[in-house]
């Protein structure tokens, strides 16, 4: 009979030597000797009320803390459950490891028929992610469990699979704690160093071009590169623009920041670059694939691209110079290169910095003053009433249709890892997820949540998982009653002239009957969390807003916000426009 440490304290012990701390996932019998053997290893498990929070927990405990975020899921059901989180969270490019259980060895792989809630685990969440594997015996799982994370920590971040059969968790491996390796002996633990000699060319070609830009995705944070990156572009006088997911990664109150929010700006900026630096982003949809109109055509624009992945390089705008490396030591380098160069142009870029800087403030400004205070609530008050409200370090997490794009144009990112949304996937209820995950990586701070009734009404019991786990979240619910994004377009596809003539006149929708499965029954989402234990308040009037949002911050526990927002204001969500363009392969 086999002796040693169980697979699941096996497990453990080789999470706590990668510095894992915190895992996220919901108990079940078949990884019992997994979730009892985390306590003696220091490592604390979160659980939420649904599997697919657990991924979203573990995604934004990655993005806020730069460290890695590991959930579980238990076999058949418990994964099934997991699987919206896991293609979230791998589209995102959150650092994951996901570990499930399985039905024990014998009956699976292949199934010998009807095994009871099983189906092919790995042969599912595979597509969706950067590896995925299942333990096909005891022997193997520190060589696979090591394989994983070495996978994770290669190349850019996403979901990584470790499948392990139930009776391998809970029964002895006959393995004891040699089997136990530290991280350096399986994977690379230091940074990749960029090509000095690459570095010394595109800091020569930044130096001396008549106005460089630079343009951050999220590989920006996953590198802890922010003080890097405002480092190089004060060198530089240079504008910087980012991906959406890489909000704030430049605080915008700098002088080099060129909000993603000021549009028409980021184009301006994009087309007048003569050389472009892209840090730690693939250039997707919502960057317009770096292609014009938008940006400047390679004809007139040199690009300089830095990435950890490889495959990312020169895919959607062709490259001057490729540079394979970890986003902060690049940086680092370019910054020391380009100190020890004249930088003719700078007093000429500062100069049209101002002037962008200008129009980013009137853009501001502009979308400020047409806030009007009253009954219902204008949808741009809520995020712009809540950040003066809240702390300045408050962790912003944004979820819905339009309730996130009037977050977005309301809100100023000025301070780094602040802001998590599903940029690239767009997924309605990962914000509750989010908001937990958000919390445990940063209990000194504050985390604040601007969800949409849809958004909410998806995932509603994490309040409860708030409320227990002692995290005093502030849940903000903008109610129009309606899936609000859909039903605008569905007005705008079905009687375009007619929408635009309601709103200019009489600021009003189209009549009931030509609006179709796009309203919901009145809810009272507020009387719901405190159903659950958490702190209530309703708002029907901007007048009330700021008190309501006060006494939620200063309750001591979680709370829920519900905002009664101008259903037709609320439909007319700014950059619309745009948003529709986007979706349409730019000419260039």
């Amino acid at each position: 009979m086999a002796k040693g440490l169980t697979g699941g304290q096996l497990i453990a012990k080789m999470l706590a030597a990668e510095g894992v701390d915190h895992m996220f996932g919901i108990i079940d019998g078949t990884y019992f000797g997994l979730y009892r053997a985390l306590e003696g290893e220091g490592i604390a498990l979160h659980s939420p009320r649904h599997e697919a929070a657990a991924a979203h927990m573990a995604g934004a405990y990655a993005r806020v803390s730069g460290r890695l975020g590991v959930c579980m899921a238990s076999n058949g059901p418990g994964v099934a459950n997991v699987l919206p989180g896991v293609a979230v969270e791998q589209g995102e490019g959150n650092r994951i490891l996901l570990l499930t259980s399985g039905r024990r060895l014998g009956i699976t792989h292949p199934d010998r028929g009807g095994t009871y809630q099983n189906f092919d685990q790995t042969a599912v969440t595979a597509p969706m992610t950067k590896w995925s594997c299942h333990v096909p015996s005891a022997d193997r799982l520190p060589e696979i469990l090591r394989r994983a994370l070495r996978v994770s920590f290669s190349g850019r971040p996403g979901v990584v699979h470790v499948d392990v059969p139930e009776n391998i968790v809970n029964q002895p491996t006959g393995l004891d704690a040699e089997a136990v390796r530290a991280p350096e002996t399986y994977r690379r633990t230091t940074p990749l160093q960029p090509d000095p000699v690459l570095v010394e060319r595109a800091a020569r070609l930044l130096a001396e071009a008549e106005l460089p830009m630079i343009h951050v995705g999220s590989g920006v944070y996953h590198a802890g590169a922010e003080a890097e990156l405002a480092r190089l572009a004060g060198l530089l006088g240079t504008p910087v623009t980012t991906s959406w997911a890489a909000r704030g990664a430049l605080p915008e109150s700098r002088p080099e920041a060129i909000p993603m929010t000021a549009l028409g700006v980021n184009d301006e900026v994009r087309n007048a670059a003569d050389v472009a630096l892209v840090v730690g982003s693939r250039l997707g949809e919502t960057d317009w694939w770096g292609k014009a109109p938008n940006w400047a055509p390679p004809a007139t624009q040199q690009t300089i691209q830095v990435d950890i992945d490889d495959e990312r390089l020169g895919v959607n705008k062709p490259v001057s110079l490729a540079i394979l490396a970890d986003a902060r030591e690049a940086l680092r380098s370019l910054a020391d290169a380009v100190e020890r160069l004249p930088v003719p142009g700078l007093a000429g870029r500062r100069q049209r910095l101002e002037v962008w800087r200008g129009k980013v403030a009137d853009e501001r400004a502009k979308r400020a003053k047409a806030l009007k205070p009253g009954a219902p609530v204008h949808p741009g008050h809520v995020p712009a009433m809540a950040q003066q409200v809240m702390p300045d370090d408050t962790v912003w997490v944004f979820d819905g249709g339009n309730t996130v794009v009037w977050s977005n144009f309301h809100h100023a990112a000025d301070v780094p890892r602040t802001v998590l949304s599903t940029y690239k996937f767009g997924m309605l209820g990962a914000g509750m997820g989010q908001a937990l995950g958000a919390a445990v990586a940063a209990p000194e701070q504050r985390v604040c949540v601007l969800i949409g009734d849809g958004a909410f009404g998806m995932h509603p019991t994490e309040v409860e998982s708030a409320v227990r786990l002692g995290l005093p979240i502030v849940f903000v619910v903008l109610v129009d009653g309606a899936w609000g994004m859909v039903k605008m377009s569905q007005q705008i596809q079905a009687h375009p002239v007619a929408t635009v003539a309601h709103k200019m006149l009489t600021n009003s929708s189209l009549p009931p009957d030509q609006i179709v499965y796009a309203d919901f029954a009145p809810c009272r989402y507020d009387l719901m969390g405190e159903a659950m234990g958490a702190h209530a308040e309703l708002v029907t009037d901007s007048a009330d807003l700021r008190g309501a949002l006060e006494r939620a911050r200063d309750c001591g526990r979680a709370a829920v916000v519900q905002v009664h927002v101008d259903q037709v204001e609320h439909l007319w969500a700014p950059g619309l426009q745009a948003f529709k363009k986007m979706h349409q392969e730019p000419k260039g």
